[in-house]
């Protein structure tokens, strides 16, 4: 089983994935799941927040290359925030860090990607356990609530 939890929070102007555990090879396809269902919904700016991520291999760079140039594709976006270091230094060592990381976020961006309302969808529904405390505290809103 993945040791990939994933939560995904509608904002008014775009969604933010909030990964916590490992990402590889047997947890991607959790991750591009949840991307693909954004995409369908018309989602175009994804914020992927890595702040609890505990692991990323080259599986995990892929498929964030993948998700980011069809989000681009589709007119929109997809930016990762707060990645741990072994992935910076995936993306360093592979000349990547420009096209998922962008210009540097402001204090003040960073703090908007940790609302205290708005809706909170744990994905896949009730299949994992969230492992963070900080993310756990937010409230859970039924997915038709948005």
């Amino acid at each position: 089983m993945p040791q990939l939890n994933l939560i995904r929070r509608d904002l008014a102007d775009r969604t933010v994935i909030y990964l916590a555990g490992e990402i590889d090879l047997e947890s991607v396809p959790l991750l591009r799941e949840l991307f693909a269902e954004c995409m369908r919904e018309g989602v175009r700016t994804v914020d992927v927040d890595l702040i609890a991520v505990t692991f990323c291999d080259c599986s995990g760079l892929r498929a964030f290359l993948e998700m980011s140039h069809r989000a681009s594709e589709a007119g929109g976006t997809l930016r990762l925030h707060d990645p741990p270091t072994v992935l910076v230094r995936i993306l360093d060592l592979t000349g990547t860090a420009s096209l998922l990381l962008g210009q540097p976020a402001a204090a003040s961006h960073e703090a908007s990607l940790r609302p205290t309302a708005g809706p909170l969808l744990l994905w896949p529904p009730a299949a994992y356990d969230i492992a963070t405390q900080a993310v756990a505290a937010l409230p859970a809103v039924p997915r038709g609530a948005r």
